[in-house]
């Protein structure tokens, strides 16, 4: 049996049962939804509760969420929604944690904590879609999930919560810990039971999150699945101004003198460089197809794509990742791979701007992110064009401490019968594979035994969340479910992709990648996982 978590002994010392009960006769259901309004919670204000028949809109956040673009259906549930911790902040506005919960009709059993996404700032609805925007999984509220969101501590997507102390540490961690508690307690009130299994799932800064609380929460989470996870997301925003940086010096110029960003690589440069990838190193998984498998072993360099000097070398520098003027490194470079000429990695890094006002993402979401939250003091006036990679660097060691999700010893996790499933695109544009691969290995030195509880799912051409030319439509909390449920460990995820009609592939756990054995190139089965030599 499970030793009593933190938030279990808080429920078992308030007189609440935390063994699994008969949930209300759905007649019921209605009525024990209307009176969590009434819910007394410690430093929690309950706002609203409203009985849905299913109805979901679209999430407007789905870009940094991964959630759905589209308005869903569900069976009927009960919405939550509160705050906790409500306070006036060292800046003078208001903080306090939002959060929305749904709770099915037809509970299952089980919790699942949706991540955010962004600098959060806004509570997405608590469907709990697969947080990539290509899926076609089913969403866990559908599945029979209670699901919570909720928006990092702060009340707007932007950055200058950052002049707050609580509310930084809200958003690096402790909001998780706040909602997951608020949200059992919640749980228990409605079902008279607690969850079965507690999992986490999201993507990007929710990704991000989901490691954050298998490493700081290794007794509250069952399963986790951290999908393109900012995890080091201090490095990276200084890696997003090193990279618009080397842009900036091949930019052409407009007839003020003034650089246009998005035109430092053309479209048909970027489709020269995948192009020149996918020559060198797409047959190596043995069938030339477009995907690129065996993408940790590709030798492509910035030189093989033909471009001009200034344009290589730009490339070059980008590639091989930010670093100091002593040529230390400051975050990791990046796989060379077929989603270089996709839209979103054009989005992230160059942007489609024809005036000198750029839009690339990496400017529009760094930029403040870096001079609000993560330099310490905030320097909300800094010329980030003027960043000095020796200098101001080290501004942000402190935020990074306590948002960075690097921590490599997840023993509590693995003892308690955790699951972790992390997953990522090879062309993702804003955390780098490859640092997410450095640390994965490092996780497995460092936890005994980490492979029986942790899986790595890296995607060819998958950009960030989804997007890409790659086979980027999968079902990991299937997975994890068979995992944690049936003790099913994953050793393939098979995936579908638009890019790609009519077809399948498996994606391989980590270090094993698809190998082309035979017959139809379109099946799943005519592929094998094996590890590269």
């Amino acid at each position: 049996m499970h030793q009593l978590s933190p938030f279990a002994a808080i429920l078992f010392l308030a007189g609440l049962s935390t063994a699994g009960q008969a949930a209300p006769a759905q007649g019921n259901a209605q009525q024990q939804c209307l009176a969590l309004k009434n819910a007394v919670l410690p430093n929690t204000a309950i706002t609203k509760t409203e009985w849905s028949n299913g109805e979901i809109a679209a999430d407007a956040m789905s870009a940094f969420t991964g959630g759905s673009v589209n308005a869903q259906q569900a069976k009927p549930h009960c919405i939550v929604e509160g705050e906790i911790g409500a306070r006036t902040g060292a800046d003078g506005k208001h903080y306090g944690t939002k959060f929305q919960l749904r709770l099915p009709e037809n509970w299952n059993g089980n919790f699942l904590f949706q991540g955010g996404g962004g600098v959060d700032g806004f509570v997405a609805p608590a469907v709990g879609n697969i947080p990539v925007n290509t899926t076609t999984a089913t969403p866990a509220l559908m599945r029979g999930y209670a699901v919570v969101s909720m928006d990092g501590g702060h009340p707007t997507p932007t950055p200058d919560f950052g002049a707050d102390q609580q509310a930084r540490l809200d958003f690096a961690y402790q909001s998780t810990g706040k909602v997951t508690n608020v949200a059992k307690a919640l749980i228990q009130k409605m079902y008279a039971a607690a969850p079965q299994h507690s999992y986490f799932m999201g993507c990007s800064n929710g990704g991000r999150e989901a490691m954050i609380a298998a490493q700081r929460y290794p007794l509250e989470f069952d399963g986790v699945i951290a999908a393109n996870p900012g995890f080091r997301l201090s490095r990276a925003a200084v890696a997003q101004q090193w990279d618009y940086q080397q842009f900036l010096k091949i930019a052409p110029r407009n007839a003020q003198g003034k650089p246009i960003l998005a035109n430092a690589l053309t479209q048909a440069d970027l489709d020269k460089v995948s192009q020149a990838v996918k020559n060198r190193c797409d047959a190596r998984d043995g069938l030339k197809d477009g995907v690129i498998n065996a993408w940790e072993s590709c030798d492509f360099k910035a030189e093989h794509a033909g471009l001009p000097r200034a344009k290589t070398a730009a490339l070059k520098a980008v590639m091989d990742g930010a670093k100091d003027s002593r040529g230390n490194p400051i975050y990791s470079g990046w796989y060379y791979d077929t989603g270089l000429n996709q839209p979103d990695w054009r989005a992230w890094k160059l942007g489609s701007s024809q005036t000198a006002q750029p839009d690339a993402r990496s400017v529009t979401l760094g930029a403040g992110s870096l001079t609000w939250y993560f330099m310490t003091p905030a320097v909300p006036n800094f010329d980030l064009a003027k960043f000095d990679f020796d200098r101001d660097t080290p501004k942000t060691y402190q935020t990074g401490a306590i948002n960075d999700a690097i921590s490599t010893d997840l023993s509590s996790f693995k003892a308690r019968g955790g699951k972790l499933i992390v997953l990522t695109g090879v062309s993702d544009p804003v955390f780098s594979a490859k640092d997410q691969v450095a640390w994965f290995k490092q996780m497995n030195a460092d936890t005994p035994n980490a492979q029986s509880f942790s899986r790595l799912f890296m995607v060819p051409g998958m950009n960030h969340c989804g997007g890409g030319q790659a086979f980027n439509d999968f079902d990991p909390l299937t997975l994890l479910e068979n995992w944690h449920g049936k003790n099913q460990a994953p050793e393939r995820m098979v995936a579908q992709g638009k890019a790609f009609p009519g077809k399948q592939m498996p994606v391989c756990a980590y270090p094993k990648i698809a190998f082309y054995t035979g017959g139809d190139a379109g099946k799943a089965e005519s592929f094998e996982c094996r590890e590269w030599r």
